[in-house]
């Protein structure tokens, strides 16, 4: 057998292996039973309905989309300025900075909770939503970087050179012509960041205080199995709400691929 065909038929058990077990949510979210297992009983969508009559789980929520709002916001401001440094401009140190800018990436995330934990007492502050929005910007930073730097990497230089030469400031220039050709990758980058938080668990947490996030919310759940099937229905809910906006996040990075001029083969899907 080519190597090739033995690629793509570990890529299908690897795939298969990965999200087989997110079918089984929208399976038991319709399965009439509050008991969580095969054979199935019949169809409802009386779980969601469990899902509106909720308080606890409509505040949850609320605090996680306000949360993920934030923490997109403010993680691709800086990961805009960090790709913009990075991408144009050589200065001492850069490597090493630029690398540790990259550590939560790959660190993780218990690590990064539990010393975020022990920072935050030890300077006498208490744990609320903003807190949970420090952790969740710092894990979103490496991820906006890396897409806002080969967006910045793929822009012609002579577009900006254009407009210094017709007397634009470098702030103008930055707004007037960079800032529009990379905006695909800047709105990729929120929806990217945003996805990250809302489904981010670890960091909330170690964070949450009395204010608890979504995943927070269902991890105290799970205790009583007379709640899983609306679970199952809250975390389908969530499922397509991420494929959502992972193919819109890939749709206006391959869109400022495009505009750059940079190669469009790799992307989230």
């Amino acid at each position: 057998m080519k190597s090739s065909t033995w690629l793509k038929t570990y890529i299908v058990v690897f795939m298969v292996f990965l999200y087989a077990p997110a079918l089984l949510l929208p399976i038991f979210a319709f399965n009439d039973s509050s008991i969580v297992s095969f054979p199935l009983k019949g169809f409802t969508t009386e779980w969601f309905t469990v899902l509106w009559q909720t308080e606890a789980l409509h505040t949850s929520a609320k605090n996680s989309l306000m949360i993920a709002v934030t923490s997109a916001v403010l993680a691709t401001f800086f990961g805009t300025l960090a790709a913009r440094a990075s991408a144009r401009y050589k200065f001492k140190g850069k490597k090493p900075i630029m690398g540790f800018i990259m550590i939560p990436m790959v660190l993780p995330e218990i690590i990064v909770g539990v010393s975020l934990l022990v920072v935050i007492l030890q300077l006498g502050f208490e744990l609320a939503l903003w807190t949970i929005i420090l952790g969740h910007t710092l894990i979103c930073i490496p991820f906006c970087v890396a897409i806002l730097n080969s967006a910045f990497l793929a822009l012609d230089n002579s577009l900006e050179e254009a407009s210094f030469d017709l007397g634009q400031t470098r702030l103008k220039t930055f707004w007037l012509v960079t800032l529009p050709l990379v905006m695909p990758g800047i709105v990729s980058s929120l929806l990217i960041s945003f996805t990250i938080s809302l489904d981010e668990f670890i960091i909330a947490f170690f964070l949450a205080g009395t204010e608890p996030t979504l995943p927070v919310y269902i991890w105290g759940q799970l205790r009583f199995p007379q709640k899983l099937p609306s679970l199952m229905a809250l975390g389908t809910i969530l499922l397509v709400l991420s494929i959502i906006l992972l193919i819109i996040a890939d749709y206006f990075r391959r869109r400022s691929a495009q505009k750059t001029g940079a190669d469009t083969s790799g992307g989230f899907i």
